[in-house]
């Protein structure tokens, strides 16, 4: 017995032609795989594919600008990061050293002493009467000796001792001389100073060499006033006081 054929409607959908099961759920699979790999793309290949489908052609040479921009700034920021690191050779030609100054230390002030006044001493032997004119030297005059030196300032000016000595007399010693005034100078010669207007020591007193004695004057047998001295080797043995006084240091004028 033949079995019918079934017979196929036309609102029968052809199960010959409709996809196993199997085959529907790994194209599923491959199209979840496709959108994740267009998920990592990211975003940029998103727009860069979108524009490119589009009118606006102008996009796609922004972003190659921006790009080109970029790629010359890392440059220039890689170049300058080079050039700065580069390290810098100092030169061999060694730097003078400046010269050594020579430091001298200052010395230290120091007060300086102040210099003792110093008495310049008296000579053993001075001139009577400095700076008197010469009237009359020793020698004969008028038939008689002139046993002494006259020398002449205005009446009044200081006589003084011509050495050290111990005064033996003070006062007229007559013959014509007037107040006069001995001293003893312990060697054996004496000095006789006549004329005098005033004495100024007394017999028996020590004098120094230039000690005023008394004053020029004119008592006795006097023209005027002047000092009459004389120098005696003994008492009343007179010699002559200009040859004896210059070998002592002293020159009266004669």
């Amino acid at each position: 017995m033949q079995e019918d054929s079934p017979v196929q409607n036309e609102n029968t959908p052809d199960t010959s032609q409709t996809v196993p099961p199997q085959r529907t759920g790994r194209r599923n699979r491959l199209i979840v795989l496709g959108a994740a790999a267009l998920v990592a793309l990211g975003l940029g290949g998103v727009a860069v594919a979108v524009a490119t489908n589009g009118t606006d052609h102008s996009a796609p040479a922004a972003v190659s600008l921006d790009t080109q921009s970029r790629a010359e700034a890392a440059g220039r920021a890689d170049r300058s990061i080079r050039e700065s690191s580069t390290p810098v050779i100092p030169s061999l030609s060694p730097t003078p050293s400046p010269p050594a100054v020579s430091v001298s230390p200052t010395p230290a002030k120091t007060a300086k002493p102040k210099p003792k006044k110093t008495t310049k001493p008296t000579p053993a032997w001075v001139d009577p009467m400095p700076g008197a004119a010469v009237t009359s030297c020793y020698g004969q005059r008028w038939g008689t000796l002139h046993a002494g030196i006259d020398l002449a300032l205005p009446s009044g000016t200081p006589i003084r001792a011509a050495a050290a000595g111990t005064v033996t007399k003070a006062g007229d010693a007559s013959d014509g001389y007037g107040n006069s005034v001995f001293i003893d100078h312990g060697n054996g010669y004496l000095t006789q100073y006549a004329h005098q207007s005033r004495i100024a020591v007394t017999v028996g007193q020590a004098v120094k060499a230039g000690q005023v004695i008394g004053y020029e004057g004119a008592t006795g047998d006097a023209t005027g006033p002047h000092l009459h001295f004389e120098v005696h080797q003994g008492m009343w043995n007179q010699i002559d006081p200009a040859p004896f006084m210059r070998a002592r240091g002293v020159d009266l004028g004669c």
